[in-house]
């Protein structure tokens, strides 16, 4: 398994972020823990991997504005590979245009995007999906 993200490399570190639900009407975000960057975003070969985990949070909404990111995750479902999208990770999924006809659960708000984007939004735990 490698962990990648855009402009980094193998030994580099990202930080995370930890969502909260503390009454308010949607969740509050805080810094999360340092983790670790195992491989090189630009050595990234799809040929090389069985499936793709895109993560949930904020980070969609950033990488979605990447086009290697983009060409990734088409490439992905060009070619018929597992792709499991988490929380926000259907904003990635729609800005590379693959939900056409296709459900996905998500977040609630990103129950738009996926619509819009021509998929089925469901609305499934990820403990369930």
């Amino acid at each position: 398994v490698h962990a990648v993200c855009p402009n980094k490399k193998n030994g580099d570190h990202i930080a995370t972020a930890i969502h909260d639900f503390e009454g308010e009407q949607t969740y509050s975000e805080k810094r999360g823990h340092n983790f670790a960057i195992n491989y090189d975003f630009d050595a990234v070969n799809t040929e090389d991997y069985v499936g793709l985990v895109i993560p949930g949070g904020r980070a969609p909404e950033y990488l979605r504005m990447n086009e290697r990111v983009i060409e990734i995750v088409r490439e992905f479902d060009r070619v018929q590979k597992p792709i499991a999208a988490v929380c926000h990770g259907a904003q990635l999924l729609a800005a590379a245009d693959v939900l056409k006809d296709r459900l996905c659960s998500a977040y609630p708000a990103c129950a738009a995007e996926v619509k819009l984007a021509g998929g089925q939004y469901a609305d499934i735990a990820v403990t369930e999906a």
